[in-house]
Order: structure tokens, then C-alpha cells, then sequence
């Protein structure tokens, strides 16, 4: 039986697992290399923000054999992050880490073209940790990391709940970017199994929850990530040519 000190301490837990409310996003020292595009200032969006269809994604992968419990499968997770996604998308947690109220830079190449973003630390806890987009990302939503034990098997996790931000992400859907958003929590999770020796096939659900797009968020191309970071791409060479007059 929980004693009132034990309650509280479990409340507190809770509570300490969530980030803070905010307003507009920002992140402390960019990490050399990365871009710094299209996260500082902007609000955070949930699926009821986005303008495509709605979609519940769960991609799991079985940890068999692996003898370690949810706690330290999450922990490991947590602390190699960047290291279990592909080489075309660069994630560039703070300094302190997947760590409640925190920002993780995106840098993402993709046939469409480069896309520059970030995600906000929602929650985390001993079993999970999930990530929140901003206004702009290619999906409004979030994502859910998360480990645990099922029918006596060790089972990691990623799930999805979000819709395309707006009609240029969802036409690009459509077309290919479905396909294309799903190999990013693929190649996750079998990267995660293949760090503990594991090689298991990647079971995938989807669901349709919202058939309707959203046309009244029509407006939220207006920070469309992918447009905004091919456009400062394009811009590079202008730049370089306006340095030396900058000091003038």
C-alpha cells in the first residue's frame, strides 16, 4: 500500500516528466555542423493543428534474447540518440540531453530537398520519452519512444500520431513521403536491435483516425520547413557574396 510520501514522490515524478508550457521554441549552443533553421520562435503543434489526414503509426521490433530491462533499453536509447537514426537524418540533441522541455535540432536530406527542424522533448520517463513538432515541420504531432515487456518478450517501440502539416507535405505524402517517414522509424528501431546483436523484422500498424483534411489550416504553409530551407540554401551563394560588405 502507497503510504502519503510515497504518493507525492510518484506526483512529483509525473510532473517533473513534462515539460513546461511554451510559447515559442529556442535552443542554447548549436552544435557544429547542424543548421539552425525554422525552430527558434515558432509555437509547437499536436495533431489537432495539422492539415491532413490523421494517422496512428506503431512500428515495433521484439529485443529477443536481449536480457536488460525496459529502464535500461529506454536509457540506452536516450543516450545514443542521434547515433540509431540514418546518415541523411542528422538529429542534434542539447546539451543536456533528451531531457523534458528541451529542443532536438533536425537536419534532414530528402528527395523533395533539405529540410531544417527540430522537435520538442514532450515527456520522458524510465520507459519512454516522446517528441513534439513545431510549427513548419513536415507533421504536426508528436512521436512516442518506448520500451517494455509483452507475453514474456522485450518489445522497443515508436509510434506515431500526427497528420502533414500542411497541402504541400500532404501531396508530397501522397506521392512518396509516407513511405519515406516511415523508413526513418524503421531504420530506428533495427538500428536499436541491431546495437543489442539483434536482427528481427520490423512489424508495422497504421490507422487512419481523421479521414478529413483540415482546410481551415491551409495557412500553415506559410512556415512550410522544407520550402523555407531550400530557399536559404538557394540564398548561400548571395550571402558569400555580401560577407565582405557586411563590416563596411
Amino acid at each position: 500500500m502507497d503510504t502519503q510520501p510515497d504518493k507525492q514522490q510518484k506526483m512529483e515524478n509525473r510532473q517533473n516528466s513534462w515539460a513546461r508550457p511554451v510559447s515559442k521554441l529556442t535552443f542554447g549552443d548549436v552544435p557544429e555542423g547542424a543548421l539552425y533553421l525554422n525552430v527558434d520562435g515558432r509555437g509547437v503543434t499536436g495533431p489537432l493543428q495539422g492539415f491532413g489526414k490523421l494517422w496512428q503509426k506503431t512500428f515495433r521490433v521484439r529485443l529477443t534474447s536481449v536480457q536488460l530491462t525496459p529502464q535500461e533499453v529506454v536509457q540506452t536509447w536516450k543516450e545514443n540518440f542521434p547515433k540509431f537514426h540514418a546518415k541523411e537524418n542528422r538529429f542534434y540533441p542539447s546539451k543536456t540531453g533528451i531531457v523534458p522541455g528541451e529542443v532536438v535540432l533536425i537536419n534532414a536530406d530528402t528527395p523533395g530537398g533539405p529540410v531544417s527542424t527540430g522537435m520538442l522533448v514532450l515527456y520522458v520517463d524510465d520507459e519512454a520519452f516522446s517528441l513534439m513538432t513545431p510549427e513548419g515541420h513536415p507533421e504536426s504531432g508528436w512521436v512516442t519512444f518506448s520500451a517494455f515487456v509483452q507475453d514474456g518478450e522485450l518489445i522497443a517501440q515508436v509510434q506515431t500520431l500526427a497528420r502533414a502539416d500542411d497541402p504541400l507535405y500532404e501531396l508530397a505524402f501522397l506521392v512518396a513521403g509516407d513511405k519515406l517517414q516511415d523508413s526513418v522509424w524503421i531504420n530506428v528501431l533495427s538500428s536499436l536491435a541491431r546495437y543489442y546483436g539483434v536482427r528481427e523484422d520490423i512489424l508495422k500498424e497504421k490507422v487512419c483516425l481523421d479521414p478529413k483534411r483540415q482546410w481551415s489550416r491551409i495557412g500553415n504553409i506559410w512556415h512550410n520547413a522544407q520550402v523555407r530551407t531550400i530557399l536559404y540554401t538557394m540564398g548561400a551563394p548571395l550571402r558569400w557574396m555580401a560577407r565582405p560588405f557586411r563590416n563596411m
